[in-house]
């Protein structure tokens, strides 16, 4: 897997086992960035993956240019390959390693955009929505299979994919 664009375009990153992960295909990494581009101006704002599996999001958006970015990931395995994919990088985003629905509730620093991708059919959607709700300033952008109720939230676009949504939103 590689990243697919900024200063750190061509960079190699290695993915967990999909049985612990699925990466965001580098097709749709590419559109989501290129889609946030232009809704915000990347220099100075910050980017937290709550789910990052591989890490390859917040990758993506340290490479475009997000001055701040942070990750959250549960899964122990998952966690020590993020942290080597990270070491590649002198100024590599910050791991968070624990369960993401708590740590947010105790964060006290708000984010320009929010990128989650919770594990398909675990049915933490919403939860996800509710807890960032008072650390968003900007956009939220849900990867998702199934329906989700966006209730506190505006979506301003939607794409598709195979079986799979993007959808940005604001509150």
């Amino acid at each position: 897997m590689n990243i697919t664009a900024g200063k750190y375009k061509g960079q190699k990153i290695t993915a967990p086992d999909e049985k612990i992960t699925r990466p965001t295909l580098s097709k749709v990494r590419m559109s989501v960035f290129n889609t946030l581009q232009a809704m915000i101006d990347f220099e100075g704002a910050s980017f937290l993956d709550m789910f990052a599996g591989s890490g390859i999001m917040s990758l993506e958006a340290l490479s475009r240019g997000f001055s701040r970015v942070k990750s959250i990931e549960k899964h122990p395995k998952a966690a020590g390959i993020i942290k080597n994919n990270y070491k590649k990088f002198v100024d590599a985003p910050e791991l968070i390693i624990g369960d993401s629905l708590k740590i947010i509730q105790k964060m006290n620093e708000k984010f320009d955009v929010i990128y989650i991708d919770p594990p398909y059919f675990s049915g933490i959607y919403e939860m996800s929505l509710d807890v960032v709700k008072n650390i968003v300033r900007g956009i939220v952008i849900l990867e998702h299979v199934t329906n989700v109720d966006f209730s506190g939230y505006e979506i301003i676009k939607q794409k598709k994919y195979g079986d799979k949504f993007i959808t940005f939103l604001t509150k």
